[in-house]
């Protein structure tokens, strides 16, 4: 249960991280008030209600308010991730060999057993005191 438990959570930190450091965008087109299209990975397509933003003649000078926008939202990632290790203080140096010490020593197996019976002598038996109490029933 507990190596189950430490794949899980060493797993969920992992997603974190990546999570934590990816940036994508999100682009929406809006015809009006209507969501029509929203992409992650790619351009979103249009509801063909654009209104050309050049005339073809310079003497017409009609303009019409288009109706349609589009928005992108950015998330961006963290960049500020410790990738070298080139940087790290004394205090740093010492504070991860000591828990690096202390760590390995936490689950290091003891095969040393003692007994401490072996400087004391069995008791001498002058009856068989078992052998007295027997009751047989007949």
């Amino acid at each position: 249960m507990k190596k189950v438990f430490h794949k899980i959570a060493s797993f969920c930190m992992a997603l974190l991280v990546l999570l934590s450091t990816v940036s994508f965008t999100v682009d929406s087109h809006y015809c009006g008030d209507i969501l029509v299209d929203s992409s992650l990975f790619g351009h979103v397509e249009t509801c063909g209600m654009e209104v050309n933003k050049q005339s073809p003649l310079p003497e017409c000078n009609i303009s019409k308010k288009d109706c349609c926008s589009d928005e992108q939202q950015s998330i961006s990632g963290q960049d500020e991730l410790q990738l070298t290790f080139d940087k790290i203080t004394l205090n740093q140096q010492l504070f991860v060999a000591a828990f690096f010490h202390s760590y390995n020593t936490l689950f290091e197996i003891s095969e040393e057993v003692t007994f401490t019976l072996n400087d004391y002598p069995p008791p001498i038996i002058v009856r068989h005191i078992y052998k007295l109490d027997e009751t047989y029933l007949i």
